[in-house]
């Protein structure tokens, strides 16, 4: 597939739905959005408009504009011409059958329809599908419009033949493609953050730290080498001449130790509360929608630094 030959069509748009939008149409694509809410083309139109210098310094495409965008409220008109169908609605397993099968009443039998779900399987969103050899996993991560990662992965049904389709799609739209060789809740992203959050909130409510020094801990320690070169390269960095053999062999009692003293996910909502208060503490010095637009810059320069950094995976 190339830009020249794939009509794009977005099914929901909320802000992972939006923000693919707002990434095909910076690669050049022709988009075809549709959403049944009320009000959801100018939504979507003034979130496009917000980020569109985002995208701008991040790099256009050829022919990229906000005129290829075309919205409808009606599913079987958007997806009608659609190669590529990118499908963002509810988590919820009984809305992706209902949308499923809403879209393969107006598409095509070879069109791609990828699910940005974040946990489901694609084997049970598949279930009961006229064409499940073509239904995809296509995970992106908020702000997918930034972020480049996508996890790419089939369900039972899936043919392998559309998911390296989709994988080299994806690749050729400028993502990081990974891929899930086998179905797992919550993919491999989610679950890495998840293991983290788990530990976090433990920590919280053992009174071991506060919500703000636990982000601290993260984003001026270890986040900083984990967004360059992930949490393997860092291991075999810090093993010196011998590598992440030597590491684990030296630290691996005392890491098994530290696994063992780890907390659980907490098993009702009651923890919510307190993690809440700790971040509404947190935030009282900040104003927060400028606080995610500077991270946003500050994504963008990292990107363009690792751009520039040929040796960086």
């Amino acid at each position: 597939m190339t830009k020249q030959t794939v009509n794009i069509a977005i099914v929901g748009t909320g802000v992972i739905g939006a923000g693919w939008a707002a990434h095909f149409l910076a690669r050049g694509f022709a988009v075809t959005a549709t959403d049944p809410a009320d009000g959801a083309e100018s939504r979507l139109r003034d979130w496009i408009d917000n980020c569109w210098p985002v995208v701008e310094r991040l790099g256009l495409a050829d022919g990229a504009s906000r005129d290829n965008l075309t919205f409808t409220p009606d599913v079987h008109a958007a997806v009608r011409h659609a190669d590529f169908i990118q499908e963002s609605g509810p988590e919820r397993l009984d809305i992706k059958h209902s949308l499923i099968a809403s879209i393969e009443a107006g598409a095509r039998a070879d069109a791609i329809i990828a699910s940005s779900s974040s946990g489901l399987a694609i084997s049970e969103i598949q279930a009961g599908a006229r064409h499940p050899e073509r239904i995809v996993l296509g995970h992106p991560f908020n702000p997918s419009h930034i972020i480049p990662l996508v996890e790419v992965g089939g369900g039972n049904l899936t043919s392998p033949e559309n998911i390296a389709r989709t994988m080299a799609f994806y690749a050729s739209t400028g993502k990081k493609v990974i891929r899930i060789n086998k179905e797992v809740k919550g993919h491999i992203a989610n679950r890495l953050q998840v293991a983290l959050w788990q530990e976090a909130i433990s920590l919280v409510q053992r009174g071991v730290a506060s919500v703000a020094d636990i982000d601290a801990a993260i984003s001026y320690g270890p986040g900083l080498r984990w967004a360059l070169l992930g949490p393997f390269l860092n291991l075999h960095a810090s093993g010196g001449p011998g590598g992440i053999t030597l590491l684990l062999q030296h630290l691996g009692p005392a890491q098994r130790e530290w696994a063992r003293d780890l907390g659980t996910y907490p098993e009702t909502d009651d923890y919510i509360e307190s993690i809440a208060q700790g971040v509404d503490a947190e935030l009282q010095s900040y104003d927060f929608p400028e606080m995610l637009h500077q991270r946003d810059q500050l994504l963008i320069q990292l990107l363009e630094a690792k751009r520039t950094l040929s040796q960086l995976p």
